[in-house]
């Protein structure tokens, strides 16, 4: 009896936690205005915002959200994207505080951060944000 009680409460707890995580995976937040210069990515600033995704090799989101953001992006030639490839620039994943990928930064045309996604962002907020640089 006493282990059926505890496979249940296992199974409430890990439920509760995969809800919580797949309603905050994707949420774009706004952020501290963080500098990230051209030099650190190796690209240069758009015109009026630039969009950095981080992503690995072996990430089965990065693909699909770098997918989604330059379907968005296509037709705005004012916004650079940049992919930055998290395991190749350790040192500035670590300084702007990278912990998954794909993490999306939205930078303003001076390259300070505005706001950040952690995980593939969704279309309708990613539409939003863009359509506010």
């Amino acid at each position: 009896m006493r282990t059926l009680l505890l496979l249940g409460l296992i199974l409430v707890l890990t439920s509760v936690f995969g809800i919580y995580y797949r309603s905050k995976n994707g949420i774009i937040r706004k952020k501290r205005r963080l500098h990230i210069s051209q030099a650190e990515f190796a690209g240069s600033y758009g015109s009026r915002a630039t969009i950095l995704i981080f992503s690995t090799t072996f990430c089965t989101q990065c693909r699909a959200a770098k997918s989604l953001i330059s379907e968005v992006i296509k037709n705005q030639a004012d916004i650079s994207y940049i992919e930055v490839d998290a395991e190749s620039n350790l040192e500035l994943v670590r300084r702007v505080g990278i912990r998954s990928t794909p993490t999306t930064l939205f930078l303003d045309k001076a390259g300070f951060e505005i706001a950040r996604a952690t995980g593939a962002p969704k279309r309708d907020q990613l539409i939003k944000v863009i359509s506010a640089l």
